[in-house]
């Protein structure tokens, strides 16, 4: 074995491959095929989407195992811990199962230079397939088409919305985006699609290479009621009476519905009663998705950490926020990253935010607080800002003087999250 612990094996693989983002599939298609496993014996549902797709994880995650099933989960990135990454039956990967299944892949690539993702995507695979769960969830990392969860054939695809991100990757019109989301769809299969509104190119694209295709809005929906909402889908199926799922936003609702399609499509083979259903849109959980802090003081300042970093989840954000109706002063600590649009982002929450705070974005991959400054500048010409070196400092300024009621968002990235739940001051972890 190359390493002997975890954190070692992590710090190589950020440094094996000379580029972050490789998108071919060769290379890590070749490394599975090397390492014997073979299909996974089991039904596989593929998630991809701009926004929305850890959100639709999580809810089938949570519906599986109230209903008895074990599922086994991969998605990225993480927030605290690279383990996260990898969940059995809703127990994360452990460190020596991670370190055998790096030191098999590395025993298997011969000369071939994987990414730190395919690295993970590999271990993950691996572990399912010595793990035998009765299904697995894979979250894309980026795009679709080329993303290294794609070696495998999903049984259900789901692309859950579609927006401007990672244009450097996947092209800079909706057409385009959506053709490489559409990537993870197979002939035969069920496409689904989470979003009433997505570009026209990612049901055509279904369409011509012979996928079925199941959009929201079209060959399912939702309506609500007071306390409760209806799911349906064209084939007569319904799914009455669900409570409000555990994630906050309207939204959810829909990458909800998005799920309980998905599970519909694979009732044959792992049916679900409407009873586990409902258990699991009350248990799902998924940490810097509008989480809403306890009170650090009574009558003090209300903490929100949201991992948003494109347009699209900035307006769903602001929406969240208006909606959550805190009384006071609204402060926002944000650091993102480079290759971000942050003028962009920070324009969807001007109507929100009376005081900037900007950071940078933890690691190599942050931008400049001076940059995000000038950002903030652009989208909220003459609203304040303050610029601090980390962000601990801006933690530190607004607990001593955020006032009674002010709400405090931190957002902008998941390391930047990250950093606010190991801060004991505001979120002990």
């Amino acid at each position: 074995m190359r390493f002997d612990n975890l954190t070692d094996w992590l710090a190589w693989q950020e440094t094996l491959h000379p580029s972050r983002i490789d998108l071919r599939l060769e290379r890590v298609g070749g490394v599975w095929d090397a390492l014997g496993l073979g299909p996974l014996g089991c039904p596989v549902i593929t998630v991809g989407g701009t926004n929305g797709k850890g959100s639709v994880v999580a809810y089938l995650e949570a519906m599986y195992r109230a209903a008895g099933y074990r599922a086994g989960a991969y998605t990225s990135p993480h927030l605290l811990r690279y383990n996260e990454r990898i969940r059995i039956d809703g127990t994360e990967a452990d460190d020596a199962a991670l370190c055998d299944a790096f030191a098999r892949i590395d025993a298997a690539r011969g000369d071939a230079m994987l990414t730190y993702f395919e690295f993970g995507t590999l271990a993950a695979l691996a572990l399912f397939a010595d793990a035998a769960p009765d299904v697995v969830l894979l979250e894309v990392g980026l795009g679709g088409r080329l993303d290294a969860v794609n070696i495998i054939d999903a049984d259900v695809a789901v692309v859950t919305s579609i927006g401007r991100d990672h244009v450097a990757w996947l092209g800079d019109t909706p057409a385009q985006i959506a053709f490489e989301k559409a990537g993870i769809f197979r002939p035969g299969r069920p496409a689904v699609i989470g979003q009433a509104d997505a570009p026209p190119r990612l049901r055509e694209r279904a369409l011509e290479i012979g996928a079925t295709p199941l959009q929201l809005g079209r060959e399912f929906r939702w309506r609500g009621d007071v306390g409760q909402w209806h799911w349906q889908g064209d084939d007569g199926q319904r799914r009455n009476a669900l409570p409000p799922p555990a994630l906050r936003g309207r939204f959810q609702y829909d990458n909800a519905a998005a799920a309980i399609c998905t599970l519909e499509c694979l009732r044959a083979r792992l049916p679900v009663e409407t009873a586990a259903l409902r258990l699991g849109l009350h248990r799902v959980w998924l940490p810097g998705r509008f989480s809403v802090l306890p009170r650090v003081l009574p009558g003090g300042a209300t903490w929100v950490l949201d991992v948003a970093h494109n347009p699209e989840a900035a307006r769903v954000l602001a929406q969240n926020l208006a909606a959550l109706g805190c009384r006071g002063v609204h402060h926002a600590i944000v650091g993102v990253s480079a290759d971000k649009d942050a003028a962009a982002v920070v324009a969807e929450l001007s109507g929100w935010v009376d005081t900037w705070h900007a950071v940078p974005a933890p690691g190599p991959r942050g931008m400049a607080a001076g940059a995000l400054v000038a950002a903030i500048a652009e989208s909220a010409p003459g609203a304040p800002v303050r610029q601090y070196d980390g962000l601990d400092a801006a933690v530190d300024t607004l607990l001593a003087s955020a006032g009674t009621d002010a709400c405090v968002l931190v957002f902008g990235s998941f390391t930047t999250v990250e950093a606010a739940l190991r801060n004991p001051a505001i979120a002990p972890v």
